[in-house]
């Protein structure tokens, strides 16, 4: 299997009720890159808050006695303790500088994925309160504009149990199961695949994060082509869910 990656490069800053899709098309044209078949748009959920206007002003925040008690703790401003709650249904975890929270989506990540890079002073972007309607609206625009069948995944950038680092995962998705369920399948040696899953929509979030950057890259949507099993993956009506550990199954949390 060859992949081809590319790092939309035209995307300029955008701001409350910009059309992503429409951005994304036009660059894509711009670029000459086009879209065929099986692409697969990874989108950095920044953009997508910005663009849906939910960006949180730090300033205008009021934290609670809760909010202020959790900052002592983990030395945090109590104003972005107070916004991370916001978004959240549960803290599990609180540390030096940060608090392990479930968010409304359900997923459990570090300061429930509040971002406050990439965006002006005193702002910060909560994950988009929808993220698989958010890619499944990008998609359909997408595929009617340009009449191809592809695939939209929204990315954030999260750490791991264990390990130091952050990599790309994906919080929404449109157009391809985010979850490949091989057991039954044989290995090299002809033995039944008992067990293996593979988190698809994650790994390819991965791949895009290397060209997105961290820091001031300006590279907020990749385009991956020439996924082989994306007709194997192909579905317009799941989301993100089957990704998402039941809290039962969680070992880490009481």
């Amino acid at each position: 299997m060859t992949l081809e990656l590319f790092g939309l490069k035209e995307i300029p800053l955008v701001k409350k009720g910009d059309n992503i899709a429409e951005i994304i098309k036009e660059d894509l044209l711009k670029e000459e890159i086009g879209l065929k078949d099986g692409d697969i748009i990874l989108i950095a959920e920044t953009l997508i808050s910005k663009a849906e206007g939910n960006i949180i002003e730090l300033d205008k925040v009021e934290p609670t006695e809760e909010a202020i008690e959790i900052a002592e703790k983990c030395k945090k401003d109590p104003k972005v303790v107070q916004a991370i709650l916001d978004v959240s249904r549960e803290v599990v975890r609180i540390g030096p500088n940060f608090i392990i929270t479930e968010t409304k989506h359900g997923f459990v990540s570090a300061n429930a994925g509040l971002d406050e890079s990439n965006v002006e002073d005193g702002l910060a972007t909560p994950m988009p309160e929808d993220p698989d309607k958010s890619a499944r609206k990008i998609r359909e625009y997408l595929e009617s504009e340009m009449d191809k069948e592809v695939a939209v995944i929204i990315t954030d950038t999260q750490g791991r149990a264990f390990r130091f680092g952050a990599v790309g995962t994906a919080i929404g998705c449109s157009g391809i199961k985010p979850i490949w369920k091989r057991v039954g399948e044989k290995d090299l040696y002809g033995r039944p695949l008992e067990t293996t899953e593979v988190a698809t929509a994650d790994e390819l979030a991965s791949a895009a994060s290397l060209l997105m950057g961290q820091a001031d890259e300006g590279i907020p949507v990749v385009l991956i082509r020439d996924f082989e099993a994306f007709d194997i993956l192909r579905d317009t009506e799941c989301g993100i869910s089957p990704l998402i550990m039941p809290k039962e199954f969680d070992v880490f949390r009481d």
